[in-house]
């Protein structure tokens, strides 16, 4: 069947690009509709930080009949793009219909753009911008995603394989029960030496002094990330613009910071997991579809699980018991009155960082979602003798 490419560059292009996963998933119970503001902003130079030197470009397939039939977007991210042993861009928000001449079809597009701007490779589907949304596919745990998370049809997997693109990271998503406390023994004795220990505090969030907040939280970022490569340092400007996006959702309750004395050493970020709001707006972020996932939220109680967003502690406090601390004081938070969430949903941990997986499962988590970033080399020589998979953090030791 012939099919033909249009490069979204108008408002109706950018809506149809918006819309066509609702059309391909209408008959998909798990399918949540993103926020359309989340997907536009970025692809908007004056919202997303990443296009004021990057650059990125989206399209849509229509077949002969001039029906959508797939959509996918391809980004170069300049802060990143030469952190590999080959310049690397990205691509992603990929959907297409069961036709693998269709998706290879999305595919070439993206590879020739890449290659015309200097790239020697992608990663796929990934996101023009942080790795905490839109990152990887779904290979494992077909259920209705958390906010921010890629959702996808079986099939694409066996599409991203077929062109020839191999796995460079697991992505694991945790779920952890929070009516009990199911973390492992050791990590209680740690937590409960912490807890006797005078030096040691913890501060829930305060709405009514946010700018305390986002500086601890820009202060503990920055001493616990940004060791790692292809990690920018935070401003306190971004730290403070992200603490006021999630106010509206924020429930005082789920945010909290430990202290070492009088430094700030760890936090657990964590908001009620809109997504089971979301549902219900169909894309729009409007005044009035905004005021109803409030009410849905806030009245209708229609969030019954956590979304943990991030959770840190600095290199030196790590390991002396801080991260059980931390879980055993919110796990006692699930034992008061009026509490109504069940479950947390625990951010992605990729399997190049054995220690975190560890952590997770300590705690008491189970994968209940896998999702795959994949790399394809463009030269079909380096991609089938010189593929490396993404360097695991740390060394394990030897049993």
């Amino acid at each position: 069947m012939p099919y033909s490419l249009q490069i979204v560059d108008s408002k109706k292009a950018e809506k149809d690009f918006l819309s066509f996963p609702t059309k391909l998933y209408k008959n998909d119970p798990n399918f949540i509709r993103p926020l359309d503001s989340d997907i536009k902003k970025i692809f908007n130079p004056r919202k997303n930080k990443f296009l004021a030197s990057g650059k990125a470009i989206r399209w849509l397939l229509r077949n002969d009949k001039s029906e959508i039939v797939g959509r996918v977007a391809a980004f170069i991210n300049t802060q990143t793009s030469h952190d590999n042993d080959q310049p690397t861009g990205g691509m992603g928000f990929f959907d297409c219909i069961y036709d693998i001449e269709a998706a290879f079809i999305l595919f070439d597009a993206c590879k020739n753009w890449l290659k015309q701007n200097g790239m020697e490779a992608m990663d796929g589907p990934i996101n023009l911008g942080e790795r905490d949304n839109w990152w990887g596919l779904l290979v494992d745990g077909f259920v209705p995603p958390s906010y921010g998370m890629n959702y996808n049809a079986p099939y694409y997997k066996d599409f991203f394989e077929a062109y020839g693109f191999k796995n460079y990271f697991n992505q694991y998503s945790y779920l952890r029960p929070i009516t009990w406390d199911n973390s492992s023994e050791s990590l209680k004795s740690k937590a409960e030496r912490i807890s006797r220990n005078p030096d040691y505090r913890y501060e829930y969030i305060s709405k009514k002094n946010l700018k305390k907040a986002a500086e601890n939280f820009c202060y503990i970022y920055n001493k616990a990330w940004v060791q790692h490569s292809s990690v920018p340092p935070m401003t306190p400007k971004h730290a403070m613009e992200m603490v006021k996006k999630i106010k509206p959702i924020m429930d005082e309750r789920l945010i909290f910071f430990m202290y070492h004395k009088e430094e700030p050493i760890s936090f657990f970020i964590q908001i009620p997991e809109i997504n089971q709001a979301i549902r219900y707006l169909n894309g729009k972020s409007d005044i009035f579809h905004l005021l109803k996932m409030l009410y849905l939220i806030k009245r209708k109680k229609v969030c019954n699980r956590i979304l943990g967003l991030v959770f840190g502690v600095i290199p030196e406090f790590r390991g002396r018991g801080v991260e059980g601390a931390m879980v055993t004081k919110f796990t006692d938070l699930a034992f008061t009155k009026g509490f109504p969430y069940k479950d947390i949903d625990l951010t992605w941990v990729g399997d190049f960082n054995p220690a975190m997986m560890r952590f997770q499962q300590q705690i008491g988590g189970t994968i209940h979602k896998t999702h795959v970033t994949y790399r394809l080399l463009f030269d079909e020589y380096k991609q089938e003798h010189e593929f490396k998979r993404y360097p695991r953090m740390g060394k394990e030791k030897k049993q």
